[in-house]
């Protein structure tokens, strides 16, 4: 399907000037990356997430602190306990092992699912308003992600490729978060 998108676009800007209609298509672009990381929606989805699973994952913290408690005792201890003691809090060391590991499992999975909920549900909210954007301001054509062409007038990759390495020859290190001068 992507192909078949990426072809008809392909034929669409080649035959457009042949016809003389290309002057009047209006096309637009949409960076969805950046609308999905910037949208207030975004950002909101992000704290409901946080606070959602939040109790969830300090629970685990709290589960892992008592796991490295126990084992620590037992390295400590563990030579002059009874063998009895000793087996009863390996056991349960065993047994706090299992229930962290599928206690994180379960997190995993819970969140991936709510996130990609919350995902979903924000692609479907930007795809309307854009579909609405279109509509009112009459747009022909409105591409996201794959640009397949882009004249040398407008592509400014090498200017960017080149302050980068300037960048790079004043700080070497390249820390990230640097603020470049």
């Amino acid at each position: 399907m992507k192909q078949f998108l990426i072809k008809s676009v392909i034929l669409l800007f080649c035959i457009l000037p042949l016809t003389g209609l290309a002057q009047e298509m209006k096309i637009g672009f949409v960076n969805t990356a950046r609308v999905l990381k910037e949208a207030p929606q975004a950002e909101a989805a992000r704290k409901r997430l946080e606070t959602d699973f939040s109790p969830r994952d300090q629970k685990i913290v709290a589960m892992q602190k008592e796991l490295r408690k126990l084992e620590d005792q037992l390295a400590t201890d563990g030579s002059s306990m009874s063998d009895t003691r000793r087996k009863k809090l390996q056991r349960k060391i065993k047994e706090l092992r299992r229930d962290i590991k599928r206690a994180r499992e379960e997190f995993g999975e819970d969140l991936n699912l709510r996130r990609n909920e919350e995902l979903t549900r924000l692609q479907k909210l930007i795809y309307d308003i854009i579909l609405a954007l279109a509509k009112e301001e009459k747009f022909d054509l409105i591409l996201s992600e794959n640009v397949l062409y882009a004249s040398t007038a407008v592509d400014v990759t090498d200017q960017v490729l080149e302050r980068l390495r300037e960048e790079y020859k004043r700080n070497p290190g390249g820390e990230p978060g640097a603020t470049p001068n």
